[in-house]
């Protein structure tokens, strides 16, 4: 592994936070998380985040599939598994072996939830299906993440971020129009699908409080990210007409799009008949934004082309700095096209709480936060993204009351 090591990482100049109590919302919630990858981690990390305890189930030797994914790594770690996988609990077990799915049924005995990313010919195999762990714990949250769902005859189909996005439509329309289909820049399928699988838990959970009773959530990645283009497929159904790739300049709202200053590229919407004004009037040219043929939305969608001409003339005699103060007082919403390393600078993420490097013991980890507060608090981490296996003594002994010679049996057979 190489470790991701310049003489100084961007890393050291976000502030430092230390591991406290953070969120409490979903205090006494046990998870297991059987899950591996981006969805399934950002779904348990989620709900770890507002304060439930996540057992992460790894495999003995290998762990989650995201441990290997790099360069780039730090501290000898993926820097993507560390980007989702913080307050969590890691316990080696394979539950191939009669004793190991003992072990696991035992954890999932004691756990409100259980989360799987596995396919439903998978968890069967592995008698790690809702059916079976309902018979441990009838009132379990089972929340299973695929590409397709739980059932149908795409449900053992293989599927990653990447293939979900093909099948949503968003890389038809993401790009150029010179240009062939784009994938997102970021795992968006996985981000989307597990926020959907943390949200439904939640609700599930809620709901069983009332009824007492358990439910089956079947997030499928394909589904949530074509949620996601509901404002594009929904025009496409009530008007035929079909969305192509336009580089980001097709949007509903006539002008809302990005444009080039003197030096740097901002973004701009005007999204009201109210910015529309104000904007003319910031850049000195109210009669141009007075004109009756420019008076709503849908006329100036017909003659888009003219006013981004008029605008661009304008934008281009200043810098970015220039626009984006004066567009600010005037209240247009406006901004910049920031780099992840501009980003990373960002001193209102940075305060707001949602970047931070968290001290753990010797070594620090840099974190993107939960980017949500609470009575005004940012969430503060209960702990760093864990070592392969690093608690499984700890929660078979304290869980399970398994021994220190069966623990050694266990390990010796090499089902933890």
């Amino acid at each position: 592994m190489n470790d991701a090591t310049p003489s100084r990482l961007p890393a050291q100049d976000l502030p430092d936070l230390q591991i406290g109590r953070g969120f409490d919302l979903l205090a006494g919630v046990r998870v297991i998380d059987l899950s591996s990858s981006i969805a399934g981690p950002t779904a348990s990390m989620l709900l770890s985040d507002f304060g439930a305890e996540v057992i992460k189930i790894e495999r003995p030797g290998t762990g989650d599939d995201a441990r290997a994914w790099g360069p780039p790594f730090l501290h000898g770690q993926s820097l993507w598994f560390m980007s989702v996988n913080r307050n969590k609990k890691s316990v080696t077990l394979d539950p191939s072996s009669p004793e190991g799915l003992e072990a696991l049924h035992g954890l999932m005995g004691k756990a409100d939830v259980v989360l799987v990313n596995q396919l439903p010919r998978v968890t069967g195999k592995l008698r790690i299906d809702a059916d079976t762990i309902r018979t441990i714990r009838p009132d379990i949250v089972y929340v299973s993440i695929t590409g397709f769902g739980m059932d149908g005859e795409r449900a053992d189909w293989g599927c990653y971020d990447l293939i979900a996005e093909g099948y949503s439509g968003v890389m038809d329309v993401t790009g150029s129009p010179e240009g062939g289909p784009q994938k997102v820049g970021a795992p968006a399928a996985d981000m989307l699908a597990g926020q959907d699988a943390a949200m439904a838990t939640m609700a599930a959970l809620f709901s069983r409080q009332a009824t007492g009773r358990g439910r089956i959530v079947d997030v499928a990645l394909v589904d949530s990210m074509t949620r996601f283009m509901s404002c594009r497929i929904v025009p496409y159904l009530g008007s035929g007409e079909v969305p192509i790739r336009s580089g980001g300049t097709d949007s509903v709202i006539a002008i809302y799009q990005a444009f080039d200053t003197a030096d740097l590229p901002i973004t701009l919407g005007l999204g009201n008949d109210g910015i529309w004004r104000r904007f003319w009037a910031a850049v000195g040219d109210p009669e141009f934004g007075a004109r009756p043929d420019y008076a709503d939305n849908a006329r100036r969608r017909g003659r888009r082309p003219e006013i981004v001409e008029r605008i661009q003339h304008h934008l281009s005699g200043a810098p970015r700095e220039h626009w984006l103060e004066v567009l600010r007082e005037a209240r247009v919403p406006v901004g910049p096209i920031n780099r992840v390393d501009e980003v990373a600078q960002d001193e209102e993420l940075r305060r707001r709480g949602v970047l931070y490097n968290l001290a753990d013991g010797d070594r620090s980890i840099p974190q993107v936060g939960t980017g949500i507060r609470f009575d005004g608090a940012a969430n503060v981490p209960r702990a760093a993204p864990p070592g392969l296996g690093q608690h499984t003594d700890e929660i078979l002994a304290d869980l399970l009351g398994y021994d220190a010679d069966k623990l050694e049996a266990l390990r010796s057979a090499g089902t933890i």
